[in-house]
């Protein structure tokens, strides 16, 4: 478990290029010429690409020779990976621009690794190995750099960390530090074009790579202390962008949290919340945002506990009231404030995931990596299942 007090850790930083500005965008052609790019790949989803973003970046490129593909789905798939990676071939890529949120980094991620590693990726993919070893493959060759443009909260793009989804409804999960993105550009203008539900909801993921991060057995002290800095920095950007959803300034503060959770991520990696996360959009294909927020303050109070220690800083921070060994449970209610301030889903019901299921999600979830990271024990699917029968 991590230790804000600690002398001995292991931090992963990464050699990530961040430009916040309003109008970062334009600055893509010159990042590019920066690293010795001239054939990028463009990747995105539909509704970006139908936008007003998408044309001041196809403009940042000037003359550039490019493709694009515009229909990467969220939960990106192996086959969606597999003709990517075919068409980054044909076209000679040098370098590839991920223009949305989790889905898109994640495919270029995976595009990248399979490029430079050989086919097929499911088998660079990490494993775990109860109850608490995680197999991760040495992935050495060169990768192709990735310039990232960030369309939603859930930091996605800043970390080296990426899951892809099989045939048979199971996200793969892989990690190579040289996937993070070389360039980030946080505009908070083109931004505006993201609803704003979606920044809520995927905002709801990056608060919980930040929790998690406080208490992971793969954390440190400073990712302690950037976890910190992003749950502050969540519960106002968040009820920022509630209030104003078209405020520069509080899209500017949401992706600058966004950012945090990422670089936490990327060090700590995620533990049994993200777990049973996982399983769930790869089963059901729900937004990623939405089951992060419905099963976080659930998954919280499993660790409340143990994690007693590491969670009262945060519980301070917010000035929420009571001892510290009750930080947990404050946390937890906290939670289900947010989620009412901000208008974010609650209940697993909602977001179409039958109570009948949750059984099964359980049993999925005991072959996670996730588990492997988290401060309490998971001994059997009950417990699993008792999670989510309380955030259904």
């Amino acid at each position: 478990m991590s230790s804000a007090t600690s002398t001995s850790f292991l931090h992963q930083a990464l050699r990530t290029r961040v430009i916040a500005k309003p109008g970062a965008v334009a600055e893509l052609g010159r990042e590019l010429a920066r690293l010795g790019c001239k054939r990028p790949l463009l990747l995105s989803g539909q509704r970006t690409a139908a936008g007003q973003v998408w044309a001041e970046v196809i403009s940042a490129l000037g003359e550039l020779p490019f493709m694009a593909v515009q229909d990467i789905e969220p939960h990106s798939s192996l086959k969606t990976v597999e003709r990517v990676a075919q068409l980054a071939r044909e076209h000679g890529a040098d370098a590839l621009v991920a223009v949305g949120g989790g889905s898109v980094s994640d495919t270029a991620k995976a595009v990248a690794l399979v490029l430079a590693e050989g086919a097929p990726l499911a088998q660079h993919a990490s494993r775990f190995v109860p109850p608490t070893t995680v197999l991760t493959p040495d992935l050495v060759k060169p990768k192709l750099p990735i310039l990232s443009i960030a369309m939603t909260a859930s930091g996605a793009e800043a970390t080296p960390s990426l899951g892809i989804r099989t045939p048979e409804g199971i996200k793969l999960l892989f990690w190579d530090a040289q996937l993070a993105s070389r360039v980030i550009f946080l505009d908070p203008v083109a931004n505006l074009a993201t609803p704003a539900s979606v920044m809520l909801s995927t905002g709801m993921n990056g608060l919980a790579h930040c929790i998690e991060g406080l208490y992971s057995k793969a954390g440190s002290p400073i990712t302690s202390i950037l976890a910190l800095d992003g749950i502050v920095k969540f519960d106002q950007a968040l009820r920022q962008v509630a209030a104003m959803p078209q405020d520069v300034n509080a899209r500017a503060n949401l992706l600058l949290a966004a950012h945090i959770s990422g670089m936490v991520l990327a060090s700590a990696r995620s533990c049994l919340h993200h777990a049973l996360c996982h399983v769930m959009g790869a089963t059901f294909g729900v937004a990623h945002g939405d089951v992060n927020s419905a099963v976080l303050p659930h998954a919280l109070r499993f660790n409340a506990a143990t994690a007693a220690r590491e969670l009262a800083p945060a519980a301070a921070k917010l000035g929420l009231p009571g001892p510290a060994a009750e930080a947990g449970e404050q946390l937890a209610n906290w939670l289900h404030e947010l989620q009412q301030a901000i208008g974010v889903p609650s209940r697993l019901r909602d977001l179409g995931v039958a109570r009948e299921q949750l059984a099964g999600v359980a049993k999925k979830t005991l072959h996670e990596r996730g588990l492997a990271y988290n401060p309490r024990s998971v001994n059997n699917a009950g417990e699993l299942e008792a999670i989510l029968l309380a955030a259904w």
